[in-house]
């Protein structure tokens, strides 16, 4: 049997969007990850600090997920899935971010122990730059 997990292996995170080519461009030109490869108008696979990221498209159940569908989040003040990038300067990240489109929250904001702020991508996951206090 074969190990598990070995250090071929990579995770990628799976994000259902509801306009590929609007998430694509953002992704791309607000968060400055690079593209991989595109599928047919239906997927985009980036790569951002090391991870994986695969944007499709909502889709229903499909022969080897029979009784799943994929949406886009429907309510973006309610989160199921959310991103940590950790920064070494919460402002300046904060900044440049802001610079190219993003769309904060809340300005960054110091706990003490970590400055951090949340902003999210065009169809609401949300995404949070930290640094360590």
């Amino acid at each position: 049997m074969a190990d598990f997990p070995t250090e071929e292996m990579a995770v990628t995170h799976l994000l259902v969007v509801g306009d590929i080519d609007r998430s694509r461009d953002w992704y791309r030109d607000v968060l400055g990850a690079e593209i991989y490869r595109e599928y047919g108008g239906t997927s985009v696979v980036l790569s951002f600090a090391g991870a994986w990221l695969l944007l499709v498209t909502a889709g229903g159940p499909t022969a080897d997920k029979p009784d799943v569908s994929m949406t886009a989040p429907d309510d973006p003040s309610t989160v199921h899935h959310s991103f940590t990038i950790r920064v070494p300067d919460c402002r300046s990240a904060y900044s440049t971010l802001v610079a190219r489109g993003a769309d904060f929250l809340t300005p960054p904001y110091d706990w003490g122990a970590e400055v951090r702020c949340f902003f999210r991508d065009p169809d609401g996951h949300l995404f949070e730059i930290s640094q360590a206090g």
